[in-house]
């Protein structure tokens, strides 16, 4: 849940991609609710191979009038993060208009689901594109504005799956385990400019992602793969404001020494 707003981050600049629904827009609304100006995108369209509808212009413009209701500036653009040269472009845009940047949250990401041996090439190149080069393009784009403001934050949203072997989803588990080594490797690099660089990472969480091909297969063939999804809290999922919270934090002066870090959102799934 959300708690009262005590402007954690007020005064901040964030630039929070997948932001039309899910925890993307869980994110943009808690930060504003703590007081920081937002960048926000989308790619608010299809993508090729995956199974289900991605956010749409809607959901992103209501996204952008949430934030809007808390007093907070906004800017916002219906952006594919696979387009290096388009993210960067309307990041130093929305820089430009909002005059700084101090932080970054990698939100955007797809999942598709099979077994090895259904698992498809274009499976493979639209989740890593989107999962881990994306993420990558995300904090290139952010990289050269906060070693000019003098530090800042890269959040990278991970999973469970980043830290455990995930099964029947091969190309999302080995890009979120890419999410962790880009991080931490960007951590050691650029320490010196006073940037942290930290992956977050959930369990299942409602965010409109969907995977009827993954359910199947756990409640029928692969059975015995089932208790790897099995979280050691009593609960199924967790809330986007769960993730969003540990977000806020990482983002925060209260983590200013917290870096190269997997905070973990998982209601003990990696656990078991």
């Amino acid at each position: 849940m959300y708690v009262d707003s005590t402007g954690r981050v007020t005064g901040k600049v964030v630039l929070v991609t997948g932001a039309a629904r899910g925890m993307g827009r869980s994110h943009a609304v808690r930060l504003a609710e703590e007081g920081a100006d937002l960048i926000l995108v989308d790619i608010c369209g299809p993508v090729d191979g995956v199974e289900y509808p991605m956010g749409s212009a809607d959901d992103l413009s209501e996204t952008v009038d949430s934030v809007k209701a808390l007093g907070r500036r906004v800017v916002s653009a219906a952006v594919d993060v696979r387009d290096a040269e388009r993210l960067r472009d309307f990041v130093n845009d929305g820089v430009a208009t909002l005059g700084h940047l101090d932080a970054a949250v990698a939100n955007a990401g797809v999942l598709t689901a099979g077994m090895w041996n259904t698992v498809t090439e274009n499976d493979w190149r639209v989740v890593l594109d989107i999962n881990l080069i994306g993420t990558w393009n995300t904090c290139a784009a952010a990289i050269p504005h906060l070693i000019e403001q003098g530090g800042g934050s890269l959040v990278n949203i991970s999973s469970a799956a980043g830290i455990k072997g995930s099964p029947l989803t091969t190309p999302y588990t080995a890009s979120k385990h890419g999410v962790v080594g880009l991080s931490q490797a960007l951590a050691n690099e650029l320490a010196e400019h006073s940037i942290r660089v930290n992956t977050v990472h959930p369990t299942g969480v409602p965010t409109g992602i969907q995977a009827p091909r993954l359910h199947e297969l756990l409640s029928t063939t692969h059975q015995q793969l089932g208790a790897i999804y099995q979280n050691a809290l009593p609960v199924d999922m967790v809330a986007p404001a769960d993730v969003s919270n540990a977000v806020l934090f990482l983002v925060s002066d209260e983590a200013r020494y917290i870096t190269g870090t997997q905070l973990k959102v998982d209601a003990g799934v990696t656990i078991r």
